[in-house]
């Protein structure tokens, strides 16, 4: 049987939900060079200004074609929301982002083979609701979300870093702390889930 959501179907002008966790819920992130390593891939490959290498070459870059609206990056895992004009951008994009995280993470760790667990995952997100609700369930997944650095929530209320683009979920809310209060008051909800899924899965 395939993995669920493995086999993806993308279309144009549409937001979707990517993610992936480490092979066999191995460690993805060890570090802070390894948090930073992953964040600085982002910004090259979704800056609106395309960057270069030290021989002058042009990093792939995929702005404006994908945007990227929230993310959240964890120990063994990663959550990351992106709105596509082009069908096969998240493609072109996670292909180049997976690829070079992965040789860097094995280089530097001194290690060999799959980093992550499958291809990643991806989920079409559809409706003003849903989508209001994915962004809180990324931005969630720490325990410390409200202070932690390595995901886009402090960015919904202080954008200096310009490769995330909150404006679509923060339109759809009155104010910044009506989305503060949104967040807040599904904490303790998605806490009882996070552990029941440890005491099913020893996460």
């Amino acid at each position: 049987m395939p993995t669920k959501n493995v086999a993806k179907i993308f279309v144009p002008n549409a937001f979707f939900h990517v993610y992936n966790r480490g092979w066999n819920l191995g460690k993805i992130f060890i570090d802070e060079a390894d948090y930073r390593y992953f964040e600085q891939l982002l910004a090259r490959h979704l800056s609106p200004q395309s960057t270069e290498d030290t021989n002058g070459k042009a990093y792939k870059h995929f702005y404006p074609e994908v945007h990227l609206t929230a993310y959240c990056l964890m120990g063994n895992h990663f959550h990351i929301l992106f709105y596509q004009y082009d069908e096969s951008a998240i493609t072109r994009l996670m292909t180049s982002l997976m690829t070079a995280y992965t040789a860097y993470f094995n280089k530097r760790h001194k290690r060999r083979g799959s980093l992550f667990e499958s291809t990643y995952k991806a989920v079409w997100v559809g409706g003003d609701a849903q989508l209001q609700h994915i962004t809180r369930y990324i931005h969630l997944n720490h325990t410390g979300y409200a202070k932690w650095s390595h995901s886009s929530y402090q960015d919904y209320f202080n954008n200096t870093r310009t490769w995330i683009n909150p404006k679509p979920i923060l339109d759809l809310f009155s104010s910044l702390e009506q989305y503060r209060q949104f967040v807040a008051d599904y904490e303790a909800v998605q806490r009882e889930r996070d552990s029941i899924k440890s005491e099913l899965y020893g996460r």
